[in-house]
């Protein structure tokens, strides 16, 4: 009697633990699958306010997109408001972000450090691919981000999916 009891209790705890995992059956789930081809590359162009997925010579997705503040010239400093322009990689993936899903960017390069120190400034860091989160969707305007590239809550769990560490990003003006 006693064991059966234990098996009991240990089932239940199973099951309650398990549904801890499922999350509020009233939030989708931010974690999407993607199967299809491999993105090779990411090509933004700011000037247009988009950035395009691509596999090989094949054009997977194309989004609108949100910049910095500052949205025309490369950054130069930490503050400035700029997004990037030049070469960098996917570096890193933040299911937490304040931004819904983030994508790390390797900003700054050593050629970003070597000019800011010219200036006798820091070149910042921490530009990421990123959604909206609570932050953009009150602001409401485009180009509100610190030098990030924004795009819906939606856009960035494909891209977030899609994505993979060392793709190359070409941030174009």
């Amino acid at each position: 009697m006693i064991r059966a009891a234990r098996a009991l209790i240990a089932i239940l705890a199973i099951a309650v633990v398990a549904s801890c995992g499922s999350g509020d059956s009233s939030t989708p789930n931010k974690m999407k699958a993607y199967s299809g081809p491999p993105v090779t590359q990411i090509v933004v162009k700011k000037g247009e306010r988009k950035l395009y997925l691509i596999s090989g010579k094949s054009l997977l997705k194309k989004y609108d997109i949100n910049l910095g503040k500052q949205p025309i010239g490369d950054k130069q400093y930490e503050g400035d408001g700029k997004t990037p322009e030049g070469v960098y990689f996917i570096d890193r993936f933040n299911p937490n972000s304040r931004y819904h899903l983030s994508v790390g960017i390797s900003y700054p390069s050593a050629r970003d450090v070597a000019e800011a120190a010219s200036m006798g400034l820091r070149p910042g860091g921490d530009i990421f691919i990123h959604g909206l989160g609570p932050e953009g969707r009150a602001l409401n305007r485009p180009d509100w981000t610190a030098g990030c590239i924004a795009v819906k809550d939606e856009e960035i769990e494909e891209i977030f999916a899609m994505l993979r560490p060392g793709v190359p990003i070409f941030i174009y003006p």
